[in-house]
């Protein structure tokens, strides 16, 4: 097996039939029947209208920008997605600009599917951090929009409780916060003080829970060197952590296993304190006129929430790379990131976006996300190993809830993920 195609294998084992039924044409570009050449961009907006929108109205104007380059959309449905990507890759037919879900760039860049963009630096100014796919301060991709972990509760709750309402200058500290929960729990109107979604599972566990475990002092990795996790998620802070998580199951202070939706829970009155992201913003408010949106704690080492959500990249394979380094460099304007905004609702990627968008500017309803964003949020590992990580914490965290040995099991979560990183040789590029 030869080395790419190795790591083509090590970056999904999932495979190949999706490319056919998608119905493209792949390929990195080709020459239109008017001279220009064209620019193939694969985007796994399909069936998300709004966000499509926003991409067909970039292309549109790019297009009609210039007589050189055609840039050409194919979407797919995001379940679809990623196995399109693998596949092209595989058959060395990818397109020259594909999106890319954020955790997943420093995989693919180790895979070979995408390079460095190659724009000018000062593109990137008054960019939230989370939506750059770095590796080694090169720039490999950028988004748009990202979101934003927060807290949700109710004013009248926390005057109830006696508890301060803690803002994202003074969050609280991880001693209020477990007394607010045991004020709370007092007040006996709730099931539990607090709902962390529990019951989900898949990538929202590391995109919850790892932020704690930052803010006790530990990580997934060290990120000094990413070739081991040893320390980082076995160490003293991390082993703080997962007994702190579990004896909020254990003062009954929060579900093992939470509903399927915390959010309707929140709202239909289970919680009293709501851990999800802004996209419960709209059904949190019009639940409740005195609804408030808290930062996380701060557990030691600072709050800390999550980041990183589909970006741009520009593939190794790409015959048109000046092409699709015009469209990305014409396509990173303020007028889009505001497009994407009011289309989504999400957060904007820039600081120079938000200011024209009114829920995120100076005194909206929605700028606290955009603060959040931007003071607390920490990228997952931008290392290839990333999706082993991912798979590994998952896993050893519900063993955590469900009450096994926490010391063992971050060892074991060490030894799997050390040995994972050895055997692809470092996952160096």
């Amino acid at each position: 097996m030869s080395r790419k195609i190795g790591r083509i294998v090590a970056a999904s084992l999932t495979t190949l039939a999706v490319v056919a039924t998608a119905g493209c044409a792949a390929g990195g570009s080709g020459d239109g029947s008017d001279g220009a050449t064209t620019i193939d961009l694969w985007t796994h907006a399909g069936g998300n209208d709004a966000e499509l929108g926003v991409i067909n109205t970039i292309v549109d104007d790019f297009n009609g920008s210039q007589d050189d380059y055609v840039v050409k959309v194919t979407d797919f449905p995001q379940d679809a997605y990623n196995d399109a990507v693998v596949a092209a890759a595989t058959s060395d037919s990818l397109p020259c600009i594909v999106d890319i879900d954020g955790p997943n760039v420093a995989n693919w860049a180790w895979a070979g599917y995408i390079q460095p963009l190659g724009l000018p630096d000062d593109t990137y100014d008054g960019q939230l951090p989370g939506t750059l796919g770095k590796i080694d301060g090169e720039v490999y991709a950028y988004g748009f929009f990202d979101v934003a972990l927060a807290m949700f509760s109710r004013e009248s709750t926390l005057n109830d409780a006696g508890v301060r309402i803690p803002t994202v200058d003074e969050p609280w500290t991880g001693e209020e916060f477990d007394e607010a929960l045991t004020k709370i729990d007092a007040l006996g109107q709730f099931d539990y003080p607090v709902d962390f979604g529990t019951g989900g599972g898949g990538e929202w566990i590391p995109y919850a829970y790892s932020p704690l475990l930052q803010s006790f002092g530990g990580d997934l990795i060290d990120r000094s060197t990413f070739e081991t996790a040893d320390g980082a998620l076995n160490g003293p802070e991390a082993l703080e952590w997962a007994t702190w998580f579990r004896g909020l199951v254990d003062s009954g202070y929060m579900a093992q296993t939470s509903g399927t939706d915390a959010t309707a829970d929140w709202v239909n009155g289970t919680s009293g304190i709501l851990y999800t992201g802004n996209w419960a913003d709209t059904t949190v408010r019009e639940a409740f006129d005195d609804a408030v949106v808290l930062p996380p704690p701060d557990f030691g080492n600072g709050p800390t929430i999550g980041a990183g959500s589909w970006q741009w990249g520009l593939t190794s394979s790409c015959d048109e790379v000046e092409g699709a380094q015009a469209y990305l460099e014409f396509a990173h304007d303020t007028e889009y990131f505001v497009d994407y905004a009011e289309a989504t609702g999400l957060i904007p990627g820039t600081l120079a976006a938000a200011e024209e968008v009114p829920a995120y500017a100076e005194g909206g309803d929605s700028r606290i996300y955009l603060e959040l964003a931007n003071q607390f949020a920490v990228v997952r590992p931008e290392t290839a190993a990333y999706p082993y990580i991912s798979s590994v914490f998952q896993k050893a965290t519900q063993d955590i809830l469900a009450g096994g040995d926490a010391q063992a099991i971050l060892d074991k979560a060490v030894t799997d993920i050390d040995r994972d990183i050895e055997q692809n040789g470092g996952y160096t590029f």
